[in-house]
């Protein structure tokens, strides 16, 4: 590094020895989590392995999370006093603002009642619409047009590309509380290297719905049933260029959702079972990781989870033991489906197209399937 502004040294071996890490250095964040893991850890409380920004501690009547992103944390436990007198010893050793009740975190706006919790990012959200100009724009029903690969695009490159990256990064967030929104932008971040007109105009659209949906949020309830499903889908070959598939699910808790995702997959499927089996897969695994979460937040769930999928085909390969020519090619690591089946930690259940929510994760939708599905998401409207 430049050694700082007045010290000069003649000799060009000497290196800085840090002392204490100070904002704007690379180890700033590492040291500043690691001075804060020790002063919870002699608290006695204990870092989950699966996620390490996740601390708890529990006694007899009473139990405690801290959940820490950089410098801000969330506190939330059933015991009042001690939340008072785990502040009280923060403070003294760090300093800290204290926002009770928890209104605001890291661009997500919390609004808390008798019949849930609402989580919405309606500021953010704004500013978006706002920086593309679009306020009086007329909005779309949908984020993204069907029949639209983006691939091949015959639009001239965009002249801007660092805008396109800039909105595009800003609209990943965005899917912390939009899940809808997934699959458009999953489409969209597949270009950051090379955008296109085409592709600014589509991610303009999808500004454009969120224009007509600025108070949309998640919704948590306190009536729903402690039970863990999932849904999985796949759109077989949705990628033109690569022919490669895309993954969709969706985890609800009763009927609030936990994690949704889009993803195209990492190898050609050869038929449409297998790329569902791949997408059923990659939903097993994250059902297992948002078990071993609850029970560390100490959410028990006795029944074990179901995975519903549309394919019979798929439900056949997966419950079925025997090894047969349809599935001999899938690797042997994807089969671990149905040890989990056999062992009865998973369930998995047939849902019918009309009834799979998770559509709107692995392709484009019309406007009143798009429509029929928001509400199955768990999405609603703060004006209502």
């Amino acid at each position: 590094m430049t050694a700082p502004q007045g010290f000069a040294t003649t000799d060009s071996t000497h290196v800085c020895k840090l002392q204490k890490s100070l904002y704007g250095l690379k180890q700033a964040s590492w040291m500043w989590f690691e001075k804060f893991t020790q002063a919870l850890t002699t608290l006695g409380f204990t870092q989950f392995i699966a996620d390490y920004s996740l601390f708890t501690t529990s006694s007899k009547d009473s139990f405690i999370a801290i959940l820490i992103s950089m410098d801000d944390v969330i506190i939330t436990s059933n015991d009042h006093a001690r939340i008072i007198s785990l502040k009280r010893h923060i403070d003294n050793k760090f300093g800290i603002k204290d926002l009770v009740p928890l209104w605001f975190f890291l661009g997500l706006e919390v609004s808390q009642s008798e019949a849930g919790i609402f989580l919405i990012q309606h500021k953010y959200a704004f500013d978006i619409v706002q920086e593309t100009s679009l306020q009086d724009c007329k909005p779309c029903l949908t984020p993204k047009e069907q029949q639209n690969h983006l691939i091949d695009a015959t639009s001239p490159p965009y002249s801007d590309p660092v805008q396109y990256r800039r909105l595009v990064g800003k609209l990943v967030y965005l899917t912390v509380t939009r899940p809808e929104l997934s699959f458009a932008i999953n489409r969209l971040s597949q270009f950051m290297h090379q955008p296109h007109q085409e592709h600014f105009d589509v991610a303009l659209r999808v500004v454009r719905y969120i224009k007509g949906t600025l108070f949309a949020g998640l919704f948590f309830s306190t009536s729903s049933f402690l039970h863990l499903q999932g849904f999985c889908n796949s759109d077989w070959v949705s990628c033109p260029l690569t022919h490669r598939s895309t993954t969709g699910y969706l985890t609800l808790l009763g009927d609030s959702p936990l994690s949704w995702k889009t993803k195209k997959q990492h190898t050609v499927s050869r038929s449409s079972a297998e790329a569902k089996y791949r997408a059923m897969v990659a939903t097993s695994s994250e059902i297992i990781w948002l078990r071993w979460v609850l029970a560390k937040l100490a959410v028990l769930i006795f029944d074990p989870p179901i995975l519903y999928c549309d394919s019979k085909t798929t439900l056949h390969i997966a419950a079925n033991p025997v090894f047969h020519e349809h599935p001999k090619h899938i690797e042997i690591d994807y089969h671990f489906v149905r040890d989990l089946i056999q062992c009865g930690k998973l369930f998995t259940a047939h849902v019918s197209r009309t009834s799979q929510p998770d559509d709107l994760f692995s392709k484009a939708t019309p406007a009143n399937h798009f429509r029929d599905h928001l509400s199955k998401l768990g999405i609603k409207d703060a004006l209502t």
